[in-house]
């Protein structure tokens, strides 16, 4: 069996340039789209909580460990969209391996747990001090790296 192939030869030349090309598609995306929430969240709650941190004179080892998992996942994820931001083939690599899905796993479960225990630390008539508000964006936050876990195992799986 005999099959006509036609080949078609391309010359690209290649200039060296300084410009960064941003893959703005990728926000467009679900999995962009929730990065972005999430590190807009993040930074509110890390930098808000840092802030208000200060002002406190009795340090609870639950605002301290709410400080630490804000600030480790404002950083992470921080970093995941810069890369996936960066280069235009990163998106589609990274979320075909096991860290992002690992990843927001450990930071649904993290999340969920330093604000558990941040709102449980909180009087009932401190409700509308900061570490409760930041208690409760982190609860939000939690189901966003709750929803980009299943995102990221659909894609690891392949669905």
């Amino acid at each position: 069996m005999s099959h006509a192939v036609t080949i078609t030869r391309t010359t690209t030349t290649t200039t060296s340039t300084s410009a960064v090309i941003l893959n703005t598609g990728y926000l467009k995306t679900v999995p962009g789209l929730l990065k972005l929430s999430q590190l807009i969240i993040g930074g509110f709650i890390t930098f808000f909580f840092a802030w208000h941190f200060r002002s406190y004179y009795q340090y609870m080892t639950s605002h301290l460990f709410f400080l630490c998992i804000a600030t480790a996942f404002f950083i992470g994820t921080f970093c995941l969209l810069a890369s996936c931001l960066v280069s235009l083939s990163t998106g589609g690599i990274i979320s075909k391996t096991i860290y992002e899905l690992v990843y927001h796993a450990v930071a649904f479960i993290l999340y969920l747990a330093a604000s558990a225990w941040l709102m449980s630390n909180t009087r009932y008539n401190d409700l509308s001090h900061p570490p409760f508000l930041c208690a409760v964006l982190g609860l939000i936050l939690s189901i966003l790296y709750l929803i980009s876990a299943v995102y990221a195992q659909r894609s690891y799986r392949g669905i």
